[in-house]
């Protein structure tokens, strides 16, 4: 158990010690990475005393579509799925960020890479966690030499487990060279994500991000973003990017669950913009933050209270 998790876990179908929620070796998902899972925040706001869980029931109905797309046996709902989580939180007594990682995986001891006819699990662990990348700095990027697989041969639409070799490839390769984090190019040369994170771009004053096709996971955060870019009177455009407008964009960002919302500085040793946070990254930004933490009305059906 991580030094950073909570006590309790969701295992085999109980609320149980982390510690003793163990998988056996054969386990068929450890074996071919035949799983899908999703990544959760919850904030707490210390004058509210509650914690937020931002777009439960989205992350949750995301999971469920997983499960369609690769077709795991699995019996649960989105809604049964959300009062599980929310259980759970409250009996770990959580008073502090967390991150939640809900993971359904072929659960059956046996061989043969497959999806049906394989009995599924889920299994959900919560940690303490506040920023996976830096926000507020700026991060150093490079452009992987790791092309993003597209959805014919991984569905990009479901996080699926054994997908996320390609990203760890890249990560590493990034890391290793001194950056930060990677950006993918699709299988046709255009700009597709980070890591593990979905990418922004901002050229006089529009954003622009990469759409669908160029095998991107469909983002919550990414989702949230653009709607709170366009309730800012900001336009945003969903289309192909070429490479080389990255090393010209006035600003850049990520988005996602676990990178929240992070200004990026540097791509291929190429200053982005004046090397500092954008005027439109900043406001995003700080809407962003607000809202997570329950402190924007405007926005408070995107937050579950567990308390």
């Amino acid at each position: 158990m991580s030094q950073n998790s909570f006590d309790l876990t969701y295992f085999e179908g109980k609320i149980v010690p982390a510690n003793e929620a163990k998988i056996n070796i054969q386990t068929h998902a450890f074996q071919y990475g035949t799983a899908v899972f999703g990544g959760i925040r919850g904030y707490y706001n210390a004058d509210k005393k509650n914690l937020f869980v931002f777009r439960l029931p989205e992350h949750c109905k995301r999971l469920i579509n997983s499960t369609k797309i690769m077709q795991l046996q699995f019996t649960k709902t989105a809604e049964e799925i959300q009062s599980i989580i929310l259980e759970l939180l409250q009996q770990s007594k959580a008073e502090q960020n967390v991150y939640l990682r809900p993971i359904i995986y072929t659960s059956s001891l046996q061989l043969s890479p497959r999806f049906h006819d394989v009995k599924a699990d889920i299994a959900i662990y919560v940690l303490k966690l506040d920023d996976y990348l830096d926000t507020q700095n700026g991060l150093k990027t490079m452009i992987s030499s790791w092309q993003r697989f597209s959805d014919n041969q991984i569905p990009t639409l479901s996080k699926v487990s054994g997908g996320y070799v390609n990203s760890a490839l890249a990560k590493s390769e990034a890391v290793q060279n001194g950056m930060d984090e990677a950006i993918f190019l699709d299988a046709r040369g255009f700009v597709s994500e980070g890591s593990a994170e979905n990418l922004f771009i901002v050229r006089d004053g529009v954003i622009h991000t990469p759409s669908i096709p160029s095998s991107i996971l469909e983002g919550i955060t990414r989702r949230s973003i653009i709607k709170i870019a366009n309730d800012l009177g900001i336009q945003v455009v969903e289309r192909d990017i070429a490479r080389s407008e990255l090393y010209i964009a006035d600003e850049l960002f990520f988005s996602g669950t676990g990178v929240q919302v992070a200004w990026v500085k540097e791509v291929d040793r190429r200053t982005i913009g004046n090397g500092t946070i954008g005027d439109v990254t900043k406001k995003i930004q700080s809407l962003f933050f607000e809202t997570v933490k329950g402190n924007e009305d405007k926005y408070k059906d995107w937050l579950t209270a567990v308390y």
